[in-house]
């Protein structure tokens, strides 16, 4: 794979170069939002953002490094991880966050519209698998700190116990339509606090 610094979209200086960043990947997000991935033009998006075309043209030479750029740059903005002292709560904040993340009208659209380009656009996939390793990684040292205290067993997978817990929201998000409440995020955390105490996501052998 070749280094980031080598891919439209990727150098983040400081400065105004910074500041037409933010916007022109607010703009994509909007547009990719309210349009979906096929309907993206990076002429529009200039448009939007009030920047000259040439000066997104060269910064990300493409669609595709655009959307990689925005997923960059919304792993970097996530909030941090919940430390609370207990994998309970952690994974409950993680599930609510989460929830609130898919209920919100412009990131919920514009997490489908990602989803769904990622199916069919190599480099957009390899964006969104870049960006929930990032997410994946900021949130599993509350399971590895939950087995140093001896709430889960040695041995516990934490990234599986990440993943675990958001599954069933972006199935439901995805797939089967049915409420995306706080409920429905505590289930889903309780349900792998359950399972993780009981050795599921130990790994053997």
């Amino acid at each position: 794979m070749e280094p980031d610094e080598g891919r439209p979209g990727t150098v983040r200086p400081g400065g105004r170069t910074a500041r037409v960043r933010a916007t022109v990947l607010r703009a994509a997000g909007d547009a990719l939002a309210e349009q979906g991935f096929d309907h993206l033009d990076l002429a529009e998006i200039a448009r939007r953002a009030g920047v000259g075309k040439t000066t997104v043209y060269r910064r990300w030479g493409s669609v595709a490094g655009l959307v990689a750029d925005l997923l960059t740059d919304m792993a970097e903005q996530s909030l941090p991880r919940a430390r609370t002292g207990s994998v309970a709560e952690d994974l409950r904040a993680n599930a609510r966050l989460v929830q609130r993340t898919l209920t919100d009208p412009r990131q919920g659209a514009l997490f489908k519209a990602v989803i769904a380009a990622a199916v069919c656009d190599a480099r957009t996939a390899e964006a969104l698998h870049r960006f929930y390793d990032t997410r994946i990684a900021e949130w599993a040292p509350c399971v590895e700190e939950a087995v140093e205290r001896g709430e889960l067993p040695e041995g516990t997978d934490a990234r599986e116990v990440v993943r675990a817990v958001s599954a069933p929201l972006y199935y439901r998000l995805l797939a089967s339509g049915d409420p995306l409440d706080e409920a429905a995020a505590d289930r889903a955390a309780e349900a792998v606090v359950a399972a993780a105490r009981a050795g599921v996501y130990v790994v053997r052998g």
